[in-house]
C-alpha cells in the first residue's frame, strides 16, 4: 500500500518539538516558589512559549503529555512531585486548567489566524480559562461545594496575586516566541 499521499498527524519534527516543549514545561514546574494555597511556579511560561512557538494544537498535545506523564507517577509536577493525588488535589484544577488553556488558545488562533494581537488574546483567555478550572477545582475539592466566601478566597489566595506574574511570563514568552520563530519551521 503506497501512503506517500497520505498525511500523518504529525511528522517526526512535529513529534519532536511537542516532547521538547512537555519537558520544558516539567522542568519550568520545577522552578517553584512555594506560597499558601498555590505555589509560585514558571509552568505558564513554558506553556505560553509552547504555544507561542509550536502552536495551539502542538501545545495542546504537550500540555497533555505532561499531564499524562505526572498522571502516571512521573514527577513533573511542581515540588517534583507525580501521581494522580496531585490532579486531585487543591491545585489540581489549575494543572487541568492548562489543558483546557491549550485548546482555548488552539481554537482562537486557528479561527482567527496566529498574528501577534491574535496570539496575545489567545493568551489572555487561555489564561483565564486556567485560573477559572482552577479557582472552581480549589474551591470544591477545600469546601466541597462553591460559595461566594470560597469563590473570593480562592480568587485573593491563588488568582490575585498570580495576575502580574503571569502577564510578566506571557510577555517573555512572546518575546522569546518573536526570536526563536525565525530559527523553528513546523
Amino acid at each position: 500500500m503506497d501512503t506517500s499521499c497520505e498525511k500523518k498527524a504529525f511528522s517526526t519534527l512535529e513529534l519532536a518539538y511537542t516532547a521538547l516543549f512537555t519537558v520544558l514545561i516539567a522542568v519550568c514546574s520545577w522552578i517553584t516558589v512555594p506560597l499558601p494555597g498555590v505555589p509560585f511556579t514558571l509552568q505558564t511560561f513554558g506553556i505560553f512559549c509552547a504555544m507561542g512557538i509550536i502552536g495551539g494544537k502542538r501545545s495542546f498535545f504537550a500540555v497533555l503529555t505532561y499531564i499524562l506523564l505526572g498522571a502516571v507517577g512521573v514527577p513533573v509536577f511542581s515540588g517534583f512531585r507525580g501521581g494522580l493525588g496531585v490532579l486531585t488535589g487543591l491545585t489540581g484544577g489549575y494543572i487541568v486548567g492548562f489543558l483546557a488553556s491549550a485548546a482555548v488558545f488552539w481554537l482562537l488562533t486557528k479561527a482567527f489566524g496566529e498574528k501577534l494581537p491574535v496570539v496575545i488574546g489567545a493568551m489572555v483567555c487561555s489564561l483565564a480559562v486556567c485560573y477559572l478550572f482552577g479557582t472552581v477545582w480549589f474551591v470544591i475539592a477545600g469546601t466541597g461545594s462553591i460559595t461566594m466566601a470560597g469563590i473570593v478566597g480562592a480568587l485573593s489566595k491563588c488568582v490575585i496575586p498570580f495576575i502580574i506574574p503571569d502577564l510578566i511570563k506571557m510577555a517573555l514568552a512572546l518575546t522569546l516566541t518573536k526570536a526563536v520563530k525565525k530559527f523553528v519551521k513546523i
